[in-house]
């Protein structure tokens, strides 16, 4: 029996016991055995991880440029140094196998890699005489508290690459919400940043707790920006009262991501890709690549070919380096998923592939569910338009290209979208008209590299700057634009007009 951890919670920089009366149970989902538990957070708790990001903010912000770069590199290293370890844990309490935490962890990396080139990213625009004796210059500065919300799907990258590094490179600091069910690895990066990292005290701060609590994120008013992923529901709501408290917002929510497969593609070569894609991280990813629409002309090859690779794939415990699939989060992620499998059968879908009911020797209570193929699924059954979040891939059968865009566009999401094709005529067309933000020509998982913003649009994103990239850079940071004039013997001669200095005829 695994040792049950009692967790606490971190502000200005300490680890402290919670007086929370609730506690939450954190599972090694290859076993089934709890092995730690972490607190849901009070209102003061909260309160106080926004205290002492805020305390820490004039410090902190009035750090030159260059120092703050410094930390960054330090703490790059750090991250690299630690690398297996996090990865281990991330595989220990997610599911997903050990390969695939490695990548999450290198996800936290690339953007703290990013965010050293901050003195290059962050400079701002400037012009001399833009008028007679007027000078302009913009600058970028910080907000101030920025805050987290995070999912459990990806327990290193989202918190400690898309909502850190960027914002306290930048000047900001952060109040994490860790997700309470895999909260173990950004806790453990968490401990690393201060005592190794060494960074002052309070700039970044970490609770776990419910919706109820984090619901203060929103409404202070010392929080100037919210970050958060999770469930397009309540990303709708964490935009909604957020912005109404006039805090910028970037949530990124569900998907639905399609790839269009046409007659004259690399047949072998899609197939693994999606195979990847859709079977990567057990499903639990927003671009994971759930539904495939494939030309009617080769449906039944494709088909074939997808479901023998898929019962090759080795279900076993996550953190074991032989294995390809690992288990789902939780009992209640599997159930749910079981459920949805279902959903699809009475809906009408073939089961091609049943991943329910499987057992992996030595691990009989681990959270498996092994790959699903459901075929012949219709624009009409919600089991190919809502996200399930696990290993389940629904296949739409189409005529052609014109109908296979319609059906990928006709989706409310629009993370990700991908098509495979030997054709340049067919992957351009398809760039231009196909709704995804993040589009893969011949790749199952578009995501861009952290220099690029992770861009999804209709209901898989609400706001206006995406993560990452140069808008991550805006979003942490606001417009200052100086205009100088220096007086000279004539100055007290000139007549000032409305604009001064700002038109010139």
């Amino acid at each position: 029996m695994a040792e049950i951890k009692k967790m606490g919670y971190c502000v200005n920089g300490e680890w402290k016991e919670s007086k929370a009366e609730k506690y939450m149970d954190v599972t090694d989902s290859s076993t089934g055995e709890v092995i730690a538990q972490v607190p849901c957070c009070t209102p003061d708790e909260v309160e106080e991880a926004i205290a002492s990001a805020q305390a820490a903010y004039p410090e902190w912000s009035a750090l030159s440029l260059a120092k703050r770069q410094q930390y960054m590199f330090k703490w790059r290293d750090i991250l690299y140094a630690h690398k297996e370890e996090l990865s281990v844990l991330c595989a220990k309490e997610l599911g997903k196998n050990i390969k695939e935490a490695r990548g999450d962890v290198q996800k936290a990396i690339e953007p703290t890699e990013e965010a050293c080139a901050l003195p290059t990213m962050i400079q701002g625009d400037a012009a001399m005489q833009v008028t007679t004796g007027y000078d302009t210059a913009t600058y970028r500065k910080p907000l101030g508290v920025t805050a987290g919300i995070v999912p459990m799907n990806f327990p290193a990258m989202i918190p400690w690459g898309w909502m850190v590094p960027l914002s306290i490179a930048c000047g900001n600091t952060v109040v994490l919400k860790a997700s309470s069910q895999t909260p173990l690895t950004s806790m453990r990066i968490m401990e690393l940043f201060y005592k190794e990292g060494g960074f002052p005290k309070g700039v970044v701060n970490l609770v776990t707790c419910s919706r109820v609590e984090a619901d203060i994120l929103l409404t202070d008013e010392r929080v100037k920006a919210v970050t958060f992923v999770g469930t397009t529901g309540v990303g709708k709501q964490v935009y909604s009262k957020a912005a109404a408290h006039g805090k910028r917002v970037q949530a990124q929510c569900e998907a639905k991501n399609h790839a269009l497969v046409l007659e004259d593609c690399n047949l072998e070569a899609t197939v693994n890709a999606i195979i990847n894609s859709t079977y990567g991280c057990a499903g639990m990813r927003c671009m994971a690549l759930p539904v495939v629409c494939v030309q009617e002309s080769i449906a039944d090859e494709f088909v074939a070919l997808l479901k023998k690779k898929a019962e090759a794939m080795k279900l076993g415990c996550a953190y074991d380096e032989a294995t390809d699939l690992g288990p789902v989060v939780n009992a209640g992620h599997k159930e749910k998923i079981c459920s949805w499998i279902q959903k699809g059968i009475d809906e009408g879908a073939e089961l091609v592939l049943d991943g329910r009911n499987v057992v992996v020797p030595g691990y009989e209570n681990g959270f498996f569910v092994g790959p699903t193929i459901l075929d012949h699924v219709t624009s009409e059954m919600t089991v190919g338009n809502r996200e399930i979040f696990g290993p389940v891939t629904c296949i739409k059968r189409v005529k052609d290209y014109e109908e296979g865009i319609r059906v990928m566009n006709a989706n409310p999401f629009a993370n990700g979208s991908c098509i495979f094709t030997q054709s340049g005529y067919y992957s351009r067309k398809f760039a231009m008209e196909t709704d995804g933000g993040m589009v893969g020509i011949n790749v199952g998982i578009p995501v861009p590299t952290a220099y690029f913003p992770f861009s999804g649009n209709k209901d898989s994103f609400f706001g206006d700057l995406h993560v990452l990239g140069r808008d991550g850079y805006r979003f942490f940071t606001r417009a200052k634009t100086v205009t100088t004039h220096w007086f000279d013997e004539a100055a007290g001669k000139r007549k000032v007009g409305t604009w001064e200095g700002s038109t010139e005829a």
